[in-house]
């Protein structure tokens, strides 16, 4: 069986890490058969609580090529499979704080099932943003000196 691991690459600049979580999605058998494929988007998504679960909102699973359902909307809400505690726990340390929130980090398959890996975490601010950015180009920045006082080395 193929492996996948499909990560949301804008995940750590925006937002700061507290807890993580994994959870099962309810999927169709051609939304399984496009994950699988690499056909899974989670940069716009989010986690949102509602009455009966977790869902995952904005996340954009493509088209499988070869079904053509009439009327299928890539970006409809998935249902997460969480356990009651879990979402209990969630759900007061968002209310406690204002900037909380719940993201997807990645998605991965687990033997024949498919799960996402979410993140309870505090959003960033521009400032914080612009520092992360900072800091990273001047480490890349001493990186290729590095490698270039190397090649002028011998």
């Amino acid at each position: 069986m193929k492996s996948v691991k499909i990560v949301n690459r804008r995940f750590s600049r925006e937002y700061e890490e507290i807890e993580r979580f994994e959870a099962g999605i309810v999927l169709t058998g051609a939304e399984v058969k496009s994950i699988r494929n690499g056909n899974f988007h989670l940069e716009e998504a989010f986690v949102r609580i509602m009455s009966d679960g977790l869902y995952l909102v904005n996340a954009d699973i493509s088209i499988y090529k070869y079904s053509k359902p009439a009327t299928y909307d890539s970006r409809h809400m998935r249902k997460l499979l969480v356990h009651k505690k879990e979402i209990l726990r969630l759900a007061t340390k968002l209310s406690s704080s204002s900037r909380l929130t719940i993201a997807p980090v990645a998605c991965y398959n687990k033997g024949n099932l498919i799960k996402l890996q979410i993140a309870l975490c505090k959003g960033r601010r521009e400032v914080e943003k612009k520092k992360l950015d900072k800091a990273r180009d001047i480490k890349l920045d001493q990186k290729r000196e590095a490698k270039e006082y190397m090649k002028i080395d011998r």
